[in-house]
């Protein structure tokens, strides 16, 4: 379970680098690559579904499809004007809080220690509003924290999926007529070239389409308040993705959050395993 969820931490930091890869570089508008990264992830995961399991039919969800879409858009407009490591770390803070409320209203309990690692890994989010950091603006901050809601309800979904290819591939393709219509209101935007159409189809059909179904299969198995902390490892991923392939500054901010995370997982895991063992 370790490795896969590994890969899906790279995955979703992935996302974040390279869609500010293309959004930076004017190779594609935040419209077209989401529509773009939906349909790519659409097709991958049909053509798996028929190829690989068996001819499965996708389920049915368009709520799903609706926290899916939702969280994609928001994603790339809100990364217009954000650094990748500060996006991530948005998006993930607020899947952290509505994944933990949701857990505690569920009745999880959550051991002492296990609280200790929540409260210290949000403690790494916070850094990034001290003085002297470098504030986004509120636009694409709403935005990245409407992508955060979504993503988190999308994953709190997730926790009772049986078929995680059946259940991701239905989300995905669902997406398709909103992927279509989107545009038609931002046509008089849409720009993408072939950088753009790379990135996106990679985006789509790896990191998002790949990734989400490796995801929803880890979910049924993991805590909320587990699953939404492990994910604070990926603004530490996507950080050093924008200092590798964008030349973005790494801050003192952003590397003291990173430590604090990362801190603050160690001992949600480390809780998690101890009261598997008891």
């Amino acid at each position: 379970m370790l490795v896969k969820i590994i890969i899906a931490m790279i995955a979703f930091a992935g996302n974040s680098v390279l869609c500010r890869v293309a959004l930076k570089g004017i190779h594609a508008d935040p419209i077209s690559f989401s529509s773009l990264r939906l349909i790519s992830g659409a097709i991958a995961l049909f053509l798996f579904l028929h190829i690989a399991s068996e001819r499965k039919k996708p389920e049915i969800n368009w709520l799903n499809a609706l926290f899916l879409s939702v969280y994609v858009f928001s994603f790339s407009i809100a990364y217009v004007s954000l650094s990748t490591g500060t996006g991530a770390l948005l998006l993930f803070g607020t899947v952290q809080l509505v994944m933990t409320v949701w857990g505690l209203v569920q009745g999880e309990k959550i051991a002492a220690l296990k609280t200790i690692g929540i409260v210290w890994a949000l403690a790494g989010i916070t850094v990034l509003l001290l003085p002297g950091a470098e504030r986004p603006s509120f636009l694409s901050s709403s935005m990245m924290v409407i992508s955060g809601l979504a993503w988190a309800l999308y994953s709190i979904s997730g926790k009772n999926v049986t078929d995680a290819v059946a259940s991701t591939a239905g989300n995905f393709i669902l997406s398709i007529p909103i992927a279509l219509i989107i545009p038609l209101f931002f046509y008089s935007d849409l720009h993408i070239d072939f950088t753009g159409l790379t990135l996106g189809v990679i985006a789509g059909a790896l990191t998002s389409g790949g990734a989400y179904l490796l995801w929803y299969s880890l979910l049924p198995s993991l805590k909320a308040s587990t699953a939404s902390t492990i994910q604070l490892s990926v603004p530490c991923l996507a950080t050093l993705g924008g200092v590798i392939f964008m030349d973005e500054t790494l801050t003192l901010q952003i590397a003291l959050s990173t430590v604090i995370i990362l801190v603050g997982i160690g001992f949600v895991i480390f809780s998690d395993k101890r009261s598997t063992y008891r």
